[in-house]
């Protein structure tokens, strides 16, 4: 008898996803300033992304610029503003804001999903 050959997968295109890195640009006694990219790591485009920022030491946003940010807490969440959200596969943005931070400045857990 002849084997059935097995099956192989079929590739598909994972859908639009995104990644955020977060990076302090300055910071001084009581302040920082920091800057976020967000970047398509999928193979298809996105028409809006959402970061969520989960601070660990009390720190405040301030004031903000590319993203419309709300805090809640511990907790920022910034989505992209309208000429920004649109990512092609590869393509990134950034945004950045001023912050309040006591003694320490523990960077952020990060996480980014599309919208």
């Amino acid at each position: 008898p002849t084997a059935t050959p097995t099956p192989t997968a079929t590739p598909t295109a994972t859908p639009g996803s995104c990644v955020a890195s977060y990076r302090v640009i300055g910071q001084w006694q009581g302040g920082f300033q920091a800057e976020v990219t967000v970047r398509n790591a999928g193979a298809a485009a996105i028409a809006g992304w959402v970061v969520r920022l989960d601070f660990a030491d009390g720190q405040r946003i301030t004031q903000t610029w590319n993203a419309e940010v709300t805090q809640s807490g511990s907790t920022a969440t910034a989505r992209n503003v309208s000429y920004n959200g649109a990512l092609a596969p590869g393509a990134q943005t950034t945004f950045g804001f001023l912050g309040t931070a006591g003694a320490t400045n523990t960077a952020p857990a990060v996480s980014c999903v599309r919208s």
